[in-house]
Order: structure tokens, then sequence, then C-alpha cells
């Protein structure tokens, strides 16, 4: 089953990287407050990258490569990908 591989943009300006299988509904429950703790005191959020992968233990693997990644290289992720949800 494909996955996503996403990052968030907080209202406080930080950025939050998770993964889903489906983009809108967890998009949906971070800005309700349901997705996570950290981002569930820096509402609302914005997703500002997402990239599909082929599955869940790739999503995981990905995601934990862009957490592990400074600031200003997500920053060119997201600003070089095309794959950003529409407003």
């Amino acid at each position: 089953m494909e996955a996503w591989v996403y990052i968030l943009r907080c209202a406080d300006g930080t950025l939050y990287t998770g993964w889903t299988f489906d983009t809108e509904a967890r998009l949906g429950a971070h800005n309700c407050g349901k997705g996570a703790r950290y981002t569930a005191s820096r509402l609302p959020v914005e997703m500002v990258y997402r990239e599909r992968v082929s599955s869940k233990s790739e999503a995981l693997r990905r995601e934990r490569r862009i957490k592990r990644m400074r600031r200003s290289l997500k920053e060119r992720l997201i600003t070089e990908s095309g794959s950003v949800l529409p407003k």
C-alpha cells in the first residue's frame, strides 16, 4: 500500500515531519489538535511538502532521514518540490 511522508509548517514557523496513508485526513487531524502533541500547541499547520513512497516501511525510513536533516536542507526540499497540496 502506498504511503506519504510530509512536512508541516506550524503557526510558530517550526517544521514537523510525519508519514501517513491519507494526507488530507492527516492534515485535518493535525488542525483539529488530534494529529501529534507537537503540532497541537502550534496550530494552524499547513502541509508544505509531501512525497509518495511505496510502503509504510519506506515511509518510516524516509521520515527518519528527513527528521535528521538540518532545517536549511528541509527548506530546500520544500522549495524545490512540486509535491505541495493546493491551498
